[in-house]
């Protein structure tokens, strides 16, 4: 008897797939790292973080925008803009990104529109987030230990939170 495929067949990464891929993202970077003294030198790690925390706070500032106009997806958006918000906070100095998550006005300019639909609202975001976490997949490969080490849990928690906003709902 052949074999049938099951009725619906997902899309997108399955959820082994998200934790094999944030473990191996975990261990090239815990194999590959130097110390944190290399031969970029100290400005090349503080741009790389300035980048990330700018794309932190780009993001949070799409999730506003969201919320904003889709004060519906409040209960499903509210724990993963905590996250984005503390992203921006891990990634700054602590003081430069409390006031972007705070919501004061940033140096950044203002987000892409919102789409008409909670749907494609929900999709626009995960856009971003997967779009955010292949570049910081790509980037940690350029920065010494511990700063590759943040860029891979980000970039996990960015796949993380694309699957939700999509797959996560159906």
């Amino acid at each position: 008897m052949p074999y049938s495929p099951p009725p619906r067949t997902p899309s997108g990464p399955r959820r082994r797939s998200l934790l094999a891929s944030a473990g191996a993202a975990a261990l090239l970077a815990g194999c590959s790292a130097g110390p944190d003294t290399g031969g970029d030198g100290p400005s090349a790690v503080a741009r790389a973080r300035a980048r990330a925390a700018r794309d932190s706070r780009g993001l949070l500032e799409r999730y506003d925008a969201v919320l904003a106009a889709r004060p519906g997806l409040a209960e499903r958006l509210r724990p993963l803009r905590a996250q984005v918000a503390a992203h921006a906070v891990a990634f700054g100095d602590g003081t430069a990104a409390t006031g972007a998550v705070a919501g004061t006005a940033t140096a950044s300019p203002s987000p892409a529109p919102v789409p008409g639909t909670d749907e494609e609202a929900l999709a626009a975001l995960a856009a971003a987030e997967r779009a955010l976490a292949d570049r910081r997949g790509r980037d940690l490969l350029d920065v010494p230990g511990e700063l590759a080490r943040l860029l891979a849990s980000v970039a996990a928690a960015g796949a993380a939170h694309a699957y939700l906003l999509t797959e996560g709902a159906r």
